[in-house]
């Protein structure tokens, strides 16, 4: 198949989602697919663009591992000064329908928020993944917390606030999160009404609205969801701090153990937990859903969902899927096969 493996973009995300697409792209080539990596904000504008198919060509020689810091998104969008006018970068659209299918490696607002799965319904491209209006309900945060309450999903209780407004912390401590981004950019723990200003502040800067729930003490795992069924539990334990942006993406920061090694009644209870997530959020071919599980109670919470989950060297849904003999290149394949059958069920 010609398969476009989309990545990049400007969210803050942009670096992991450029990891995670060179991984994919490597797997499917050696799976026999041609495939191009693209970058959906920078585009392709070499002279061989109308032939980028048949170019042998080492997409993937330029992609940096992920750093400890964010990317400097105001240096990327210099690169572009027409993109108030199109976000996409040249020639992504007209790659993407040639294409047989897009797999979406695209990571925080760019890919996940449903935009861009909106804009390729309409343009007839298909892609991996769930859909625009799953995509939209599982990347707002408070949006996702009414669906789980509403459906009898154990999540941390908390409270949305938007720019400007004030509301003090109930209890300390409290977690905040900025209310659409991804792999913990925007996320703060506050012990205090100092920390929590400063929390609010981290937050903002990345979204108008923030989530401000209470802090669950405990153990934290993931759980990934392929066509409605859970994978094994994946057991996160940082070494350091919280599985913030930077224990997630530097390799031997966290301590990842699967499968986690916890009761099989209590792993039953988990992910029976992600398949409601997965049915409730109506998510369509695979996601990952994020626990903890209280000290001393054990009771489980769900946090949030993940559309479009990394697929880097120290990714979750890997280690997931390697857990029950599933290599790298056959989750590809199977993202792939089951996105597919999807598109087709929906065309019926």
């Amino acid at each position: 198949m010609k398969i476009v493996v989309l990545a990049g973009g400007i969210s803050t995300e942009r670096d992991v989602s450029l990891s995670t697409g060179r991984m994919i792209y490597q797997a499917l080539r050696k799976n026999g697919h041609r495939v191009i990596l693209l970058d959906s904000f920078l585009g392709y504008q070499g002279e061989d663009a109308e032939r980028a198919f048949e170019v042998e060509k080492d997409w993937a020689g330029q992609v940096e591992g992920v750093k400890e810091v964010n990317p400097d998104l105001e240096q990327i969008k210099a690169m572009r000064p027409d993109f108030k006018q199109n976000f996409f970068g040249p020639n992504v659209i007209r790659l993407c329908q040639e294409a047989d299918i897009v797999f979406m490696a695209l990571h925080g607002g760019d890919g996940e928020n449903g935009k861009i799965q909106a804009y390729f319904d309409l343009m007839g491209i298909t892609y991996t993944g769930t859909d625009y209006v799953s995509s939209a309900m599982a990347m707002d945060k408070n949006i996702a917390k009414e669906m789980f309450r509403a459906n009898g999903v154990p999540t941390p209780e908390g409270f949305q606030l938007s720019r400007g407004q004030n509301h003090p912390c109930p209890s300390f401590p409290c977690v905040v999160k900025a209310s659409c981004g991804g792999s913990s950019v925007g996320v703060s723990i506050a012990h205090n009404e100092q920390e929590y200003e400063q929390a609010l502040a981290e937050g903002f800067k990345y979204d108008p609205e923030v989530v401000v729930e209470k802090y669950i003490k405990g153990r934290e795992f993931s759980v990934g969801v392929i066509g409605g069924k859970a994978l094994p539990i994946i057991e996160i334990a940082p070494k350091v701090g919280f599985y913030d942006y930077k224990n997630k993406y530097q390799a031997g920061s966290a301590v990842e153990t699967c499968p986690a090694q916890i009761s099989p009644e209590k792993t039953a209870e988990m992910q029976q937990i992600a398949e409601k997530v997965f049915q409730v959020l109506r998510l369509k071919n695979y996601a990952r859903m994020d626990f903890m599980m209280e000290e001393g109670t054990g009771k489980l919470y769900c946090l949030e969902a993940n559309t479009l989950p990394g697929m880097t060297p120290t990714s979750l849904l890997p280690q997931e899927a390697q857990a029950i003999g599933m290599s790298f290149e056959q989750l590809c394949e199977k993202i792939i096969e089951i996105s597919l059958e999807s598109r087709k069920e929906a065309s019926c």
